[in-house]
């Protein structure tokens, strides 16, 4: 059946989008009966243990590496039928956790590509674009998996997606929940503002800059937001779209800069080196 859209989170401009999702919700639920989500708490508990700061003790990992396995494993099952809250938190634990798996499998990461560096996940061929996996009843990718994401609506989902680098978002020390996915999303985006090294309001150099993942997925975060902005009419759309996800975020004398209206938007270099916190 047809993936229906996530409605804990609507700005203004879907508000029109409303009426058509309910009624996909409505489908959806009755298409679910006798579906049950799968139990994340065994991811709970890796990133729990696992997990610092956003960074991952791999090594660890890799030698107790069966609670992970076995969590994978029991990604293979079909998801389609479950509300949207269920699918999305089932689709972010998913991707992170093949995340995880995909640096464990190879760790200590070795490669000499010299566009990255080294021991970094990019070192893995086809770690993105070409190893698949057996999740959610289907066969796919890691980029197979956020594009799926972006189908939700809801471009917070791609900022919560774990991509084994410093430079991506934090990676979590718990596992995404339906009933929690709301607040847990509001502070991904919260901690991904805070994060110098993704969002850098420089008020002495005129500049604001933010991780290039709003422009990888300038599309999807175009659609959410763009409407939304205060910002002058000559902005390009994801700028505007930038300045109101992050607006709300910033400190009161970012937000007077930001108002201000005289600085220029770059994007920072994404730092894809692993996101380890023990090497080897």
């Amino acid at each position: 059946m047809p993936r229906v859209p996530v409605l804990y989170h609507a700005p203004r401009m879907r508000r029109r989008w409303m009426l058509a999702s309910l009624i996909a919700l409505s489908l959806g639920a009755a298409a679910a009966v006798g579906q049950t989500a799968p139990s994340h708490s065994r991811l709970d508990a890796i990133l729990d243990i696992y997990v610092r700061d956003g960074r991952v003790y791999y090594r660890a990992l890799r030698l107790e590496r069966s609670s992970l396995d076995r969590y994978v494993a029991s990604l293979d099952v079909a998801v389609d039928g479950l509300p949207s809250d269920e699918q999305a938190a089932f689709w972010l634990n998913a991707y992170n956790a093949l995340v995880l798996r995909t640096v464990v499998d190879r760790y200590p990461i070795l490669g000499a590509a010299p566009q990255y560096p080294p021991g970094s996940i990019r070192q893995i061929p086809g770690a993105f674009d070409g190893r698949r996996f057996s999740v959610g009843g289907r066969n796919m990718t890691l980029d197979e998996i956020e594009a799926l994401l972006t189908e939700f609506g809801d471009p917070r989902l791609l900022l919560a997606l774990g991509r084994g680098a410093l430079g991506s978002p934090r990676l979590r020390s718990e596992a995404f929940r339906s009933s929690t996915l709301e607040q847990q999303l509001q502070a991904v985006v919260t901690d991904f503002v805070a994060t110098e090294q993704l969002v850098n309001v420089d008020r002495s150099d005129g500049r604001l800059r933010v991780s290039p993942i709003l422009g990888w997925q300038a599309v999807s975060f175009i659609a959410a937001y763009a409407e939304e902005s205060a910002a002058a009419g000559a902005r390009s759309p994801v700028e505007r779209a930038t300045l109101a996800l992050i607006g709300p975020h910033l400190l009161p004398r970012e937000r007077e800069f930001i108002a201000a209206d005289a600085f220029i938007m770059e994007y920072l270099d994404f730092d894809w080196r692993l996101n380890d916190l023990t090497g080897f």
